[in-house]
């Protein structure tokens, strides 16, 4: 049984972090290998009183989707996902996305290391209004000031026709917002325990800090216990693993 009296995780933070964006839409989708993502979504959804609908890819109980991927495509396309998240090898600060690979992707396989591929990623940063970018590593390799290969990029040029884009980027220190038309992030804010130099030093790219950069919010005990209880059973269904790690259910 998960502690409902332990200290908030870095995780439970960026769930929390993820959680807060996606107030007020009517259908997230969660794609594959997205425990953290997946979780936010069924937060939301249970603080949205059931109003708000979650998909999630690989689910028998939280997907309409039979055919996986291709429904999930289609059903972006025709503008019924308000919301879907991303994570990268590399992010840049222009928002932009590595799927590939770092180092001389053009010499494969002698590349330095390949990542799993960009599979839709990059339709569905044109198509999905708010995209919630994530990564579990706050780093200078990963947090880049340029991505080796664009697998999606984060702003398209005047006149290119793009509803969808990245909202956000929600890492274990901190929450950036993302401006599309300047093609910036600016911190918004920064997880307990973390500095803005922290996440400065931490950090590749260059973005905007305001004069004052508020605290990631920490939850009540109400949505705190809901998370690490009725959360952590419904995530289990499709991530079992990481439901156990995480609060022991599962």
């Amino acid at each position: 049984m998960p502690d409902v009296n332990a200290p908030v995780s870095a995780h439970e933070m960026m769930i929390l972090a993820i959680a807060s964006q996606l107030k007020g839409l009517r259908h997230i989708a969660v794609g594959a290998r997205s425990p953290i993502p997946g979780s936010a979504a069924h937060l939301a959804r249970l603080l949205s009183g059931g109003t708000l609908r979650v998909s999630i890819l690989g689910s028998r109980k939280h997907s309409p989707f039979v055919n996986g991927a291709p429904e999930l495509f289609d059903c972006a396309s025709q503008g019924r996902i308000d919301a879907f998240f991303l994570s990268g090898g590399q992010i840049d600060g222009n928002a932009n996305i590595n799927l590939v690979g770092v180092g001389d992707i053009a010499a494969y396989p002698r590349a330095e290391a390949r990542f799993p591929g960009s599979f839709g990623s990059a339709y569905l940063y044109f198509v999905v209004p708010r995209v919630i970018l994530f990564t579990l590593e706050h780093t200078r390799r990963v947090l880049c000031p340029k991505v080796d290969f664009i697998s999606a990029p984060g702003t398209s040029a005047p006149g290119v026709y793009r509803p969808g884009g990245p909202k956000a980027l929600v890492t274990p220190k901190c929450l950036f917002a993302f401006d599309r038309d300047r093609g910036r992030f600016t911190l918004q804010s920064t997880h307990p325990g973390v500095t803005v130099d922290e996440v400065r030093d931490a950090t590749g790219f260059e973005f905007d800090i305001p004069p004052s950069v508020p605290e990631t919010p920490t939850p009540d005990a109400a949505t705190l216990s809901l998370l690490r209880t009725d959360v952590a059973k419904l995530i289990a269904e499709t991530y079992p693993a990481f439901s156990r790690r995480t609060w022991g259910v599962g």
